[in-house]
């Protein structure tokens, strides 16, 4: 495994989207450490334009990608919040899965230290080789990251409260070019004209006057859109301010406010909390999960976030939400 730079992505060099790009988060696992049927370990696929990214890799995450009928080889990056197995085990075979396959193109992990050296030993004993190009950058939990800045998204770590070093990730979307006019612009105009309207910038003649008034010719891009991904964490006011605004916001809740002390012992939040950090930061919506097995019914963990926070709801395995 190497550490290289994230080359930009040529799927979003596109100027002047004139519609939504595809933007949203499927929940593959959203269970907690303890396996239940029916719920797994957490596991995400973000789809943003033509990319897919893995957000944490649980026990048998390449099962629900089958089942999702979801390629795997169509993943491009990898994002691993921490080292408590349930949120990563699912990795080695999947990666030995998509070397079987016959993958040659590049896949970028990132993840907390210490997982490129236990990737390395697995494959050491396994006398495994991969035949694509594995390349891992170390997060640190310390502070907010930046992880990839292509030309219409970025991804930033978030640091949490947990036992172990542990991130979240926050995917935001940049603001995307103004859509042209082109109908209102003679059909014999300049290439360079329109690269300039494209970029929101007035055409002027040589004397300084306006020749196309961008306002005029252009009507702005679609809001910016963003999602945030909270893993295992204690309550954490820091948190706050770095998604606020943020447009979905999933959040663990392990347990319910009636277990609040054994929440903070063990590092985890409550529905309650959860709902907290989505009303003070003022996002669009929140979905909960990572509930721990010792509950069956999930009820009262929607009822306590939305007392808190109307705008909850529980994360569901199979459900594509929209960004």
């Amino acid at each position: 495994m190497e550490n290289t730079e994230l080359a930009r992505n040529p799927s979003s060099e596109i100027e002047g989207h004139h519609s939504p790009i595809p933007f949203n988060v499927l929940f593959l696992g959203v269970g907690s450490a303890t396996p239940t049927l029916g719920r797994h370990q957490t596991a995400q696929i973000i789809t943003y334009q033509n990319d897919l990214f893995l957000i944490d890799c649980g026990e048998a995450t390449q099962y629900r990608l089958i089942e999702q009928r979801i390629r795997p080889s169509r993943i491009r990056c990898i994002f691993i919040s921490h080292l408590h197995g349930d949120h990563y085990f699912g990795l080695p075979p999947l990666l030995s899965s998509l070397n079987l396959s016959g993958r040659t193109e590049d896949l970028w992990l990132f993840g907390p230290r210490g997982l490129d050296e236990v990737l390395t030993t697995m494959f050491r004993v396994a006398d495994q080789r991969l035949n694509f190009p594995l390349h891992f950058q170390a997060i640190d939990p310390t502070a907010p990251e930046l992880l990839l800045d292509w030309p219409t998204l970025t991804v930033t770590s978030i640091p949490l409260d947990h036992r172990i070093p542990c991130t979240g990730f926050l995917f935001r979307e940049k603001q995307l070019k103004p859509k042209l006019l082109r109908e209102r612009l003679p059909d014999d105009v300049e290439v360079a004209v329109l690269k300039q309207l494209k970029n929101g910038q007035d055409v002027r003649h040589a004397d300084g006057s306006i020749r196309f008034a961008a306002a005029d010719y252009t009507v702005p891009g679609p809001p910016p859109r963003s999602y945030a991904y909270c893993s295992d964490t204690r309550f954490r006011e820091a948190i706050i301010e770095q998604v606020a605004g943020v447009d979905v916001l999933y959040h663990e809740s392990t347990f319910m406010e009636d277990n609040a002390e054994r929440a903070t012992e063990v590092y985890h939040s409550t529905a309650r909390q959860a709902a907290l950090v989505a009303q003070q930061a003022q996002v669009g919506r929140l979905y909960i999960g990572h509930i721990s097995s010792r509950y069956k019914q999930f009820d009262g963990f929607l009822a306590e976030a939305q007392s808190v926070f109307a705008a909850s709801a529980l994360a569901v395995e199979g459900e594509h939400v929209d960004i």
